[in-house]
């Protein structure tokens, strides 16, 4: 089979390269995931063990597809999952960045002083520290909440910035106050052998810094490494991959810096664009034919782009005729502009035979929706909106996960002080915070203090048999996990707790019920898809991918493509995804470009700006609307708007052409 079959000669270039670095350079719609895929289909064709291979991108779902397309391609024969003992056929290593991180740590976390079996933290058990910190600054209330906190470490983090160098470059109030929290959260969160989010990527570069022969073992088992989306890497990522591919140099990087729109999560841009000044002898190839969207909207397109000064020289090549031109339509306000959009969608739906799930409207912020949710509902059209509950923040399901991430992991505080109780087993409020403060005066995790026979004597006799309860069920869940499935630990876990009797309790409604029980019933099922598909499937590996799926907007994308609705998202959010029909919504100053751009006053701020816009646009495969309102109410008056500037630049007509400089090369740069 001739692996070029079907690819255009740029992505046949990326495909038949073999070694070296290389950046592919691949704007919007150019089958970036085709090349990816057919790359390292060929690898291994030409001979390179699929075991040696590494590709990482950023969603769980984006690693799965990588995965299932290549095992096609190279015509896997892979059905079924191995029995124990049987050889394993050796596939590549298609993860996300956290995902690798994590097995990396599982191995090493010794080294930085972590148990083999950390936790990992989601956003509430942070939450959770941070505001017993907060408290002990005596800094709880107006000066810092603990989201506010938790967000400026992670700033810090993603800039690989470690509690003693915080406070010297904290500038503001609420930062000093931070840098003054920031060490106590590191050490509450490695005294109860845990991990956050952001974690994961600061301690396995702490990990390569401090350890040569570990960053060199891990380096050392892969012969070629490849990064999807590469303009959304951070300085940690950046770090992590360049440890990963000093030795052997077959290090391929796929993105488009004019899709760059993550700056606030830590992306920096400057990563792609310096790419040939870190790796001089990098093959460039560029991807330019874009098969998603008509000439006139990818007209549009590039033409906005241009006006970003520093960016990767390329233009996006329409491989379809050029079809309707897009619509600027303005309106007296916002109302009105949700209502014309409404209409037409209507008018799309009803007359023109449009399917709702092929109409998008995006947005710049998560308060535009409101108006035309309203006027959605009032002409009964079916609608979707990102951002509902995730499943992982439903109450039975957080604490079936706090019961099995302290099974796991005893020393985890806020795993056992959230379930210590639940269902009820005689461990009162009171008992509880008795035996916090005998921890905290031992200075040991309480679960040890409740297993010490001097230390739970005086509590009453339903106190202690309640601690004998726990631990034996506890003790009963590990040896089936071990000896029999990870489900049958599960079912064990709920029979044992009653579990199903304290959703009775909790919910008289029936069908709310039956909404918890679905729920306990969908996690069921997710641990039995979990160890269907993996290999050697332990509780650690477990809840390890549900911390890290739990904060993938993946999952919700794919629920709502199942609908047969209209899409409301906001444009961060549309990314990856493509619609026969976009509205794009409220193109003010202010808005799009956002306020915060605006007055900072800074060109990469209006230039990031932009390229939302820009990934906005390149949504659209047929028919683009972009509207704006004359007037828009603020504290209840109507106030006068100013139309976007990038309105004035898809023309090709800016409002001050003379501010904007010919695009520099990305020499420049250096």
């Amino acid at each position: 089979m001739n692996v070029s079959h079907g690819l255009n000669p740029a992505q046949a270039a990326a495909v038949e390269t073999l070694s070296g670095p290389m950046l592919v350079l691949a704007g919007a719609g150019t089958g970036k995931t085709r090349v990816v895929t057919f790359r390292i289909a060929n690898l291994i064709r030409n001979g390179t063990p699929p075991d040696r291979i590494l590709a990482m991108t950023f969603t769980n779902k984006a690693a799965g597809e990588m995965q299932e397309r290549i095992g096609e391609l190279i015509g896997s024969k892979k059905k079924r999952k191995p029995r124990k003992g049987e050889p394993q056929e050796p596939k590549p290593t298609i993860s996300t960045f956290h995902s690798l991180c994590v097995r990396i740590l599982r191995r090493h976390a010794r080294a930085l002083g972590y148990p083999d079996k950390f936790s990992i933290y989601d956003r509430s058990d942070q939450e959770s520290i941070a505001r017993n910190i907060l408290r002990e600054l005596r800094l709880s209330g107006t000066a810092l909440k603990p989201g506010d906190m938790l967000s400026i470490i992670g700033g810090w983090k993603n800039q690989s910035i470690h509690p003693e160098e915080a406070m010297s470059i904290a500038s503001t109030d609420k930062e000093h106050f931070a840098a003054s929290g920031y060490r106590r959260y590191q050490n509450a969160l490695r005294a109860r052998g845990a991990m956050d989010f952001d974690d994961l990527l600061l301690q396995t570069e702490t990990l390569f810094l401090e350890h040569d022969a570990i960053r060199e073992e891990e380096a050392s088992k892969f012969d070629h490494v490849l990064v999807d989306e590469y303009q959304d890497t951070n300085g940690s990522q950046y770090r992590i991959t360049r440890a990963l591919t000093e030795v052997h140099r077959n290090f391929c990087v796929v993105g488009d810096d004019d899709q760059s729109i993550y700056a606030w999560r830590g992306a920096d841009v400057t990563h792609i664009l310096n790419f040939t000044k870190d790796w001089p002898d990098a093959k460039v190839v560029c991807l330019e034919d874009n098969y998603r969207s008509t000439g006139a909207i990818l007209g549009m397109a590039n033409t906005l782009i241009q006006y970003n000064t520093v960016r990767h020289d390329k233009i996006l090549v329409p491989s379809r005729p050029d079809g309707r031109r897009p619509r600027i339509l303005q309106h007296k306000d916002e109302t009105a502009e949700a209502e014309m959009v409404v209409r037409e969608i209507k008018n799309l739906i009803d007359n023109q035979h449009i399917q709702p799930r092929d109409i998008a409207i995006l947005f710049r912020t998560n308060e535009q929706p409101r108006l035309f949710e309203t006027e959605l509902r009032k002409h009964d059209v079916p609608y979707v909106m990102m951002g509902s509950q995730s499943f992982f923040d439903r109450r039975e399901i957080r604490d079936l996960i706090a019961y099995l991430k302290w099974i796991e992991q005893p020393d985890d505080e806020i795993s056992l002080l959230r379930v210590i109780n639940t269902p009820a087993r005689g461990l009162s409020n009171k008992t509880v915070q008795l035996l916090v403060k005998r921890a905290v005066e031992r200075g040991v995790p309480v679960w040890q203090v409740m297993q010490d026979n001097s230390a739970v004597q005086d509590l009453s006799p339903s106190a202690r048999r309640g601690i004998t309860e726990l631990a034996q069920m506890a003790e009963d869940v590990r040896l089936r996990a071990k000896s029999d499935s990870l489900t049958d630990a599960v079912r064990t876990l709920l029979e044992r707790t009653a579990y199903a009797d304290e959703i009775a309790r909790l919910y008289e409604n029936p069908e709310e019920r039956d909404a918890r029980m679905a729920s306990i019933g969908d996690l069921t099922n997710a641990v039995a898809a979990f160890e269907d598909k993996t290999e050697e499937a332990d509780l650690t590996g477990f809840l390890a991918e549900t911390a890290l799926a739990g904060r993938e907007m993946g999952n919700e994308k794919d629920k709502m493509a199942l609908k047969n609705s209209v899409w409301l998202l906001t444009l961060h959010a549309a990314k990856g995804l493509e619609f026969p029909v976009v509205f794009m919504v409220g193109l003010e100053e202010g808005i799009l470009p956002h306020s915060r751009s605006v007055k900072s006053g800074r060109e990469e701020d209006i230039a990031e700006e932009r390229r939302l816009c820009y990934v906005g646009i390149t949504r659209a495969q047929e028919t683009l609307t972009m509207s704006m309102a004359l007037t828009r109410r603020k504290w209840g008056k109507p106030r006068p708007t100013i139309p976007s500037q990038f309105l004035y630049e898809i023309t090709g007509k800016a409002a001050n052409p003379n501010k904007y400089r010919k695009p520099r090369p990305v020499s420049s740069l250096r």
